[in-house]
C-alpha cells in the first residue's frame, strides 16, 4: 500500500494523534461540492453534504461515508477518536448529543488530515461510472437536500436550466421572463445507483400534480420537469409517469431535452446544511 510523505506538522497530527489549532484548519469555513479522503492513502471520507458548520474551529461532519471511519476510546476513557480504517491514520475526535443537526452526531476533523476532490475532478477520475441526471421540483434548496441523501449520490449543485438567458441570476429568473426552471444537478455513482432510483424518488419528494408551483412557492420557475441525457432516461421518465398515471394522478412533469445548465449562487448550495433548518416544501411520500 503506497502512502503520502507526510510533512512534520502533517506527522504530528496523523501518526501522533496531535490536534492543529482552532479556526486555522484551510477546511473549517470551507463548503465546495465535492469528497473529503484522507491525507495519508487517499480512502474517501466523507461528502461535502454532510458537512456542517459547527463554527468550533474545525471541520464538522455529520455523517460519514460508510466504512470509511474506524472508533476508538482514548486511553483516559473520556473521548472517541476517529480514525481512516483504511489506514489509521489521526482523523480527530466523534461526539454525540451536541443536537447541531437532526443526526446529533459530529466528527470533529482536523484539516490537515484531509484532502479535498472536487466533483469536476473525481469526474474526471472515476469517468464512465460517474453520471449526472436534472430534475425540477420547486424550490431547489428541498430538491437538493433530499436527493442528496441517497447512497450513490456523489453530490448535488442547486442551479437553473431550460431558459434563454446566459448565466442567468437568482434575481433575474424570479422576474418569470428568464423561462429557466430552479434545476438540480445530480452527480452519481452509477456503481451504486441508476436514473430510475433517483427519478422515483424525485417524484416522492415533490408534488407532480402541482401546475405552476410547488407549495407556496408560485410562478413557472418552480415546476416540474425533468431534463433527459438521452432516450434510456426519457423511457424511464415516461415509464414512472404512466404508473403514476395509474394510480389516478395528473401528473404534470415535463420531460424536457438536456440544456445548458447553469450553477446558482453560493448562498444556495447546500442551503439546509449550512442553515440548519428543513425543507418547507418538501417531504417523502411513496408513490411506488
Amino acid at each position: 500500500m503506497s502512502y503520502k510523505q507526510l510533512t512534520p506538522q502533517e506527522q504530528y497530527v496523523i501518526l501522533h494523534k496531535g490536534t492543529e489549532r482552532p479556526f486555522t484548519g484551510k477546511y473549517d469555513d470551507f463548503f465546495a461540492t465535492g469528497v473529503y479522503t484522507c491525507k495519508q492513502c487517499g480512502a474517501p471520507l466523507y461528502r461535502s453534504e454532510d458537512k456542517f458548520p459547527s463554527h468550533c474551529g474545525w471541520p464538522s461532519f455529520d455523517d460519514e461515508i460508510e466504512g470509511a471511519i474506524r472508533r476508538e476510546v482514548d486511553a483516559d476513557g473520556r473521548r472517541t477518536e476517529i480514525l481512516c480504517a483504511n489506514c489509521d491514520g489521526h482523523l480527530g475526535h466523534v461526539f454525540e448529543g451536541e443536537m447541531l443537526t437532526r443526526k446529533n452526531v459530529r466528527h470533529c476533523v482536523n484539516s490537515i488530515s484531509m484532502d479535498f476532490v472536487s466533483a469536476e475532478e473525481l469526474a474526471e477520475k472515476v469517468g464512465g461510472t460517474l453520471k449526472k441526471a436534472y430534475f425540477a421540483g420547486g424550490c431547489f434548496w428541498g430538491v437538493e437536500h433530499l436527493l442528496q441523501q441517497v447512497p450513490g449520490v456523489v453530490s448535488v449543485v442547486s442551479g437553473y436550466m431550460g431558459g434563454h438567458v446566459e448565466n442567468p441570476s437568482y434575481e433575474l429568473v424570479c422576474t418569470k421572463t428568464t423561462g429557466h426552471l430552479e434545476t438540480v444537478e445530480v452527480l452519481y455513482d452509477a456503481g451504486q445507483t441508476d436514473f430510475e432510483t433517483l427519478a422515483k424518488l424525485f417524484f416522492e419528494i415533490h408534488d407532480p400534480t402541482q401546475d405552476n408551483g410547488q407549495g407556496p412557492d408560485i410562478g413557472p420557475q418552480y415546476a416540474s420537469a425533468i431534463f433527459v441525457n438521452d432516450d434510456e432516461e426519457r423511457g424511464i421518465s415516461d415509464k414512472l409517469i404512466a404508473l403514476l398515471e395509474n394510480k389516478g394522478l395528473n401528473v404534470v412533469t415535463r420531460v424536457l431535452p438536456m440544456q445548458t445548465f447553469w450553477r446558482a449562487e453560493e448562498f444556495h448550495q447546500d442551503y439546509y446544511v449550512r442553515t440548519g433548518k428543513a425543507p418547507y416544501c418538501h417531504s417523502y411520500q411513496k408513490r411506488f
